[in-house]
């Protein structure tokens, strides 16, 4: 059935307040990281050098971490740990729900008389564990807020700790505002696969840099009103003021295939970005072999099912005969983790009216999509190179051909390939092997970028389509993996050769390059002087944007003669004009 306009407003609308809610979420999160971090150290721009100082940022964090979980942060190589590093350890370290912690303290009240004898907490807090001292124990013991006895009333404990968890948090995000000095240490950089500086060459300087004050900006675009004043404050700062209406945030599909490309010889081959639990994001890899020299089209687009309205982007362009490297890249902008919490949980089995275990509707739709998406060739049959990628990446093991033979004689297979029903009997069996919980049924679906709720939120399939005039194409995935070195070289040395240059204000060695490109921004510092620079970025002026870093205001570190990703930017919502307004400052 057709949809209505009002529906497809609603939907938009719908959609539109989604992403400002998670936009606004990950900035209260960085928010409480940057307070917490303050509260140890003078600047976020400052390394955490001991496990004190990381026990106690994590404190003021809300996080009450055991010497357990220090030390699988600061191991034995450890000498300092950033906030980068701090705030991807606060999004492994997640705070203590009062359910978590009753279901802790109920293992230990067998009877669920709601309280535990303090002899038995001093047995058990100072012999297991992390063992806690005798005095330490005894100053929770003597707490009249919980003690009742001789007796801990366990709930009571658990709201204590809750409450001086949040008050940890609120003194921390109170002291940032009202401290004028700490209000300006806003600085950190999200972790980000593009955060290394990448070497190059010694180059000569852009013949397009215009080395004087007063940047002429492109056709169309207009000033911020003034500079932030945390960049007046540096050294040497540009401005770079981009204006992006909303038809040309939209209207981005590549149109790359004029007629003649109809008799090209083709290949084709899917894959998907998954995104790892501290924001990396990693994607299958391809080999592509071409026999001979040709013209050839390389396009890449979101694979969906059912398929959505698409984006096409891609290069055409002559290549010699050889074996290339096929790195998909994606900004990341949106590509995020999800904080929503989802009520419910969808079921994935059920028992029949003879008690057997079967696959609910739900579940078996989700894995009918997983079996489209992981279907590398798209032949409706699961090689076992296809079905290792999936193994990869739900078990972190591969499965041999021996192991392959046992699949043959219990699933469905033709030509040795895996079946659709193949796929799905054998995600039956694994409930039949742990009785129907479906747990590890659900690490499956969560590695795989799926919520409690069947919804794939942290992954992207995609399709990468390969055209050749003068021979037949080969497209082989061979890795699953970040785009590490490789791809971060690639998009700088793209940026550098197609965006507009500038150099930093008062420093002839920095230079920011910007390009847009479609329905995003992107922005590239290069560093050709002798000595590493801190470079602080500004994007306050900005209105309706969503960039790959998740902050605001945040800072960057560029090695000695290299050049890094500072940021990618897109509109927060497409259907509204968007202004890219940023300050690169050199730090004091």
């Amino acid at each position: 059935m057709a949809s209505t306009p009002g529906n497809q407003k609603a939907t938009h609308l719908e959609n539109s307040q989604g992403k400002k809610s998670q936009h606004a979420e990950e900035a209260i999160f960085y928010m409480n990281c940057r307070a917490a971090y303050l509260t140890v150290l003078k600047s976020s721009l400052e390394n955490i050098k001991s496990k004190e100082q990381l026990s106690l940022a994590l404190q003021q964090a809300g996080r009450n971490p055991s010497q357990k979980t220090i030390n699988k942060y600061w191991t034995s190589q450890t000498t300092s740990l950033n906030f980068d590093d701090f705030c991807a350890i606060l999004k492994k370290e997640k705070p203590a729900t009062k359910n978590e912690l009753l279901e802790a303290f109920g293992k230990i009240d067998t009877d669920k008389s709601g309280y535990i004898l303090h002899d038995e907490l001093f047995k058990i807090l100072t012999t297991r564990g992390d063992k806690m001292t005798w005095e330490e124990v005894t100053s929770i013991t003597k707490q009249a807020d919980f003690n009742c006895s001789g007796k801990l009333d366990y709930s009571k404990f658990c709201e204590l700790y809750l409450t001086t968890s949040e008050q940890c948090c609120k003194a921390a995000r109170d002291r940032l505002e009202t401290d004028p000095r700490l209000r300006q240490q806003h600085f950190g950089n999200q972790t980000e696969h593009f955060s290394h500086g990448i070497t190059l060459p010694a180059s000569k300087a852009s013949p397009r840099v215009s080395r004087k004050t007063d940047h002429k900006l492109a056709k169309g675009d207009s000033r911020a009103p003034s500079r932030p004043s945390s960049a007046q404050s540096s050294k040497a700062s540009t401005s770079t003021t981009v204006t992006v209406s909303a038809s040309s945030s939209r209207n981005t599909k590549l149109i790359i295939e004029p007629d003649t490309m109809k008799e090209w010889q083709c290949a084709q081959s899917k894959g998907c970005f998954y995104l790892e639990e501290d924001g990396e994001i990693i994607s299958h890899k391809y080999r592509l072999h071409l026999p001979q020299r040709s013209a050839v089209c390389v396009t890449i687009k979101p694979f969906t099912v059912p398929q959505a309205e698409e984006q096409v982007f891609g290069w055409r362009g002559e290549l010699g005969a050889g074996v290339y490297w096929l790195l998909p890249f994606t900004t990341g902008c949106r590509l995020r983790k999800v904080k929503t919490q989802i009520t419910g949980e969808a079921e994935l089995v059920w028992r029949d009216e003879d008690g057997e275990l079967a696959l609910t509707r739900e579940f078996r739709a989700t894995l009918l999509d997983i079996f489209e998406t992981i279907d590398l060739d798209g032949n409706g049959l699961l090689s076992l190179e296809e079905y290792n990628f999936f193994e990869l990446r739900t078990s972190g093991e591969k499965c041999d051909q021996e192991a392959w033979a046992v699949c043959k004689e219990n699933f469905e297979m033709k030509k040795n390939e895996l079946t659709r029903q193949g796929f799905l009997d054998l995600n039956l069996m694994e409930a039949n092997d742990r009785d129907g919980d479906p747990w590890d049924l659900w690490v499956t679906l969560l590695s795989l970028g799926y919520n409690k709720a069947l919804e794939m939120t942290e992954a992207c399939p995609f399709v990468i389509d390969i055209s050749a005039e003068r021979c037949k194409p080969r497209i082989k995935a061979i890795s699953l993996e970040a785009g590490g070195s490789q791809l971060s070289r690639a998009v700088c040395r793209s940026v550098v050769i197609k965006g507009e240059a500038k150099v930093l204000d008062g420093s002839e060695n920095i230079f920011i390059y910007t390009y847009r490109s479609g329905s995003r921004i992107t922005s590239v510092i290069e560093n050709k002087s002798e000595n590493k620079v801190i470079i602080h970025v500004n994007n306050e002026q900005s209105k309706n944007c969503l960039n790959s870093r998740g902050l605001t205001v945040f800072a960057v570190e560029v090695a000695p003669k290299s050049m890094m990703v500072s940021q990618h930017v897109m509109a927060l919502n497409e259907q509204e004009e968007w202004i890219y307004s940023c300050v690169h400052s050199l730090v004091c």
